[in-house]
C-alpha cells in the first residue's frame, strides 16, 4: 500500500476555502435587476440568494399534475403558462409513505401534484468588459434519495446554491414515490403502446433531465455538459438513468453516492408480470378491486393510507423491469455494454449500516457457518472475528456491505469492464462529530456525506462542526464541481492542495480516494471482500 502523504489540517483549510470562492460571480455594488427568464412553457423570474451570487428559481412545473387519468401514466408536457410564473418557493413535495428524523421539508407539505423541479445559477459576471458570448456553464441535476418511499427537493441540506460557487448550475426535481411512483398492474400494460408498467417516478426523473437538456440554456448552462448525481435511492436511480434507453444522450456524466441497482439483498428488480402480479393481489386486499378505473377515482389519501397499513400487508413499490425504462435488469444491461458510456464518479461511507451491539465472535462466527456453509472461513477471512471487539467491526461492516456497498461496487466494476469511459471511486471516512439525529459512534454514516458536497454543513442541527469538516466539504464541493465540469475529478487545477484522485480501474491498482482529514488516493484494500461476495451473490466480478 502506498504511504499517504500528509497535509497539515490548518493549511488544507485555509487554502481549501478558496477554491470555489475563486469561481464565485463578481457581483457589483448597485442592485441586481433580475430579468425573466424565458423557457418552453412560459415566462420565469427567480429570487436572488442572501449571498447576491446566485439566482434560484424554484417550484418549476417540468410535467403536468399526474393525477386523474395521469395518475400511474409517464410523465405528459406540461401546460404553458401566460403570465410570468414568480418562481419563489419551493412545490409540494410527492405524497410518501414513512420518513426519517433527519429529513425537514420546507414546502407546501405532501402533494399528488408534485412534478416541479429548482435551478440555482450563479448571478451572471457583472466584470467590465462583459464578454460578449459568455460561456455556458456545466449542469448538476440531483436525485434525492429515500428508497424510493420518501424524500423531497426542499430540505436545507439539498440546498444548490452553495455549490453553484463553484461555477455551476444546480438542478433537483421531486419525482413520485410509493404506490404512485412505482405500482405495476396488467391493465397499465394493457394501456401502454409499450406493453409496460412501473417505474414512474423513474421516468418522471427522465422528463426533468430531459426539461433541463431543452431549458437550461435559459439560465445560462450547457445542455451538451449535464452531469446527473444522487444519493442511495438517488444513486440507485443513477446507475437506472445510466442504462436505460429512454434516458441515452441526456447528460454525459453520472455520480453516485452510496447505491447502485444491482441485485443485493437491498433491492432486487423483479419481472414486470411478476410486479403486476403482487400489486394486483395488494389492491384487491386493500380495496376489494384492483380495476385501474376504480383505483383512479381513490383519493391520494385513501392509497397512501392503505400503502402504510400492515393490515394490507404492502409491498415494495419499487422498480421492476417493466419493459419500457428498463427493457432487462440493470446488471444485465451492463454486461452487454448498453448502458450510456459516459465517466462516472462514485463511492460510498465508512458506516453505512450497524449490526447489533451485542455481537460477539462466537456469535458472528455461527451466523457466518449459517450463511455461508463451507464457504464460511473465506468469509472469515475478509470478515475476521478473533476477538469480539473485531467481530463487531467486521459485523458493521459486513451489514454496510449487504445494505448498500456491496451493489455500489458491482455497478462501478461492471461500469470500469464496459463503460468505455473513466471511473473514479472513493470512500468517505471522515468519524462524524454527531448531530441531533447521529451520535459520534455511528462514525460516516449512511447519508453523512451530503452536506459536506452540497456545502451545507451549517445546516445540520447541532452539529459540533471542526475545521476538518468545512476543509472536506470544500473539497468535495471541488472534487463533484470538477468532475461535472471536465469529466475529471481533479479539472484543470494543479494547486497541490487538491490531492490527486486517480482513476479506478486494473491498470492503477484499483485506486480509491480516501474522503476523511488527509485525503488520499490509495490501492483498494476492500477488494477481496468484495470478490468473495461476488461468488456468493453471483455477480461477476472483474479480477
Amino acid at each position: 500500500m502506498h504511504p499517504r502523504r500528509r497535509m497539515d489540517r490548518t493549511a488544507l483549510y485555509t487554502l481549501a476555502i478558496s477554491l470555489c470562492a475563486a469561481a464565485a460571480t463578481t457581483i457589483a455594488q448597485k442592485p441586481i435587476q433580475l430579468r425573466p427568464v424565458q423557457i418552453d412553457s412560459g415566462k420565469l423570474l427567480g429570487v436572488l440568494t442572501p449571498d447576491q451570487k446566485v439566482i434560484a428559481y424554484k417550484g418549476i412545473p417540468y410535467a403536468a399534475p399526474p393525477v386523474g387519468d395521469l395518475r400511474w401514466r409517464p410523465p405528459q408536457p406540461v401546460s404553458r403558462w401566460k403570465h410570468i410564473l414568480f418562481a419563489r418557493d419551493f412545490g409540494p413535495h410527492c405524497i410518501q409513505s414513512g420518513g426519517y428524523a433527519d429529513m425537514v421539508f420546507h414546502d407546501p407539505g405532501p402533494s399528488e401534484d408534485c412534478l416541479t423541479l429548482n435551478v440555482w445559477a450563479p448571478v451572471p459576471s457583472t466584470a467590465k468588459p462583459a464578454p460578449k458570448h459568455p460561456a455556458l456553464l456545466p449542469v448538476m441535476v440531483w436525485i434525492y434519495g429515500g428508497g424510493f418511499t420518501t424524500g423531497g427537493t426542499s430540505e436545507n441540506r439539498q440546498d444548490g446554491q452553495f455549490l453553484a460557487h463553484c461555477g455551476v448550475i444546480v438542478v433537483s426535481m421531486n419525482y413520485r414515490l410509493g404506490v404512485f411512483g412505482f405500482m405495476a398492474l396488467p391493465e397499465l400494460a394493457a394501456e401502454s403502446a409499450n406493453n409496460a408498467s412501473g417505474n414512474y417516478g423513474l421516468m418522471d426523473q427522465t422528463a426533468a433531465i430531459a426539461w433541463v437538456r431543452r431549458n437550461i440554456a435559459a439560465f445560462g448552462g450547457d445542455p451538451a455538459n449535464i452531469t446527473i448525481f444522487g444519493e442511495s435511492a438517488g444513486s440507485q436511480s443513477v446507475s437506472a438513468q445510466i442504462a436505460s434507453p429512454i434516458a441515452k444522450g441526456l447528460f454525459s456524466k453520472a455520480i453516485g453516492e452510496s447505491g447502485a441497482i444491482f441485485d443485493s439483498f437491498s433491492m432486487t428488480l423483479p419481472p414486470r408480470q411478476q410486479a403486476e402480479q403482487t400489486d394486483a393481489a395488494w389492491a384487491e386486499r386493500a380495496f376489494g378491486s384492483s380495476r385501474l378505473f376504480y383505483l383512479r377515482t381513490l383519493t391520494a389519501d385513501e392509497l397512501i393510507e392503505k400503502a402504510m397499513a400492515r393490515t394490507t400487508q404492502p409491498p415494495r413499490f419499487q422498480p421492476d423491469i417493466d419493459g419500457l425504462f428498463l427493457p432487462d435488469s440493470i446488471a444485465n444491461i451492463y454486461a452487454a455494454g448498453l448502458q450510456a458510456h459516459i465517466p462516472v464518479l462514485g463511492g460510498w461511507n465508512s458506516n453505512e449500516s450497524r449490526a447489533p451491539a451485542n455481537t460477539t465472535a462466537a456469535s458472528f462466527t455461527a451466523q457466518a457457518q449459517q450463511e455461508f456453509g463451507a464457504d464460511a472461513d473465506a468469509f472469515l477471512a475478509v470478515y475476521p472475528a478473533t476477538t469480539d471487539a473485531e467481530a463487531l467491526q467486521s459485523a458493521n461492516d459486513f451489514a454496510g456491505d449487504r445494505f448498500i456497498a456491496f451493489s455500489t461496487w458491482a455497478w462501478l466494476e461492471a461500469q470500469v469492464r464496459t463503460g468505455g469511459a473513466p471511473v473514479y471511486r472513493y470512500f468517505f471516512a471522515l468519524p462524524s462529530p454527531g448531530d441531533r439525529n447521529h451520535t459520534v459512534a455511528q462514525g460516516a454514516f449512511h447519508s453523512d456525506e451530503i452536506e459536506y458536497v452540497f456545502g451545507t454543513l451549517d445546516s445540520r442541527p447541532e452539529m459540533a462542526l471542526r475545521p476538518e469538516d468545512r476543509a472536506l466539504s470544500d473539497l468535495m464541493s471541488q472534487y463533484w464541481t470538477n468532475f461535472a465540469k471536465t469529466g475529471n475529478p481533479n479539472g484543470d487545477s494543479t494547486d497541490p492542495i487538491l490531492p490527486r484522485w486517480l482513476p479506478y480501474n486494473a491498470a492503477g491498482g484499483w485506486q480509491v480516494l480516501h474522503l476523511d482529514a488527509n485525503p488520499a488516493s490509495i490501492p483498494d484494500a476492500l477488494r477481496p471482500r468484495y470478490l468473495f461476495l461476488a461468488t456468493q451473490w453471483g455477480h461477476a466480478a472483474g479480477k
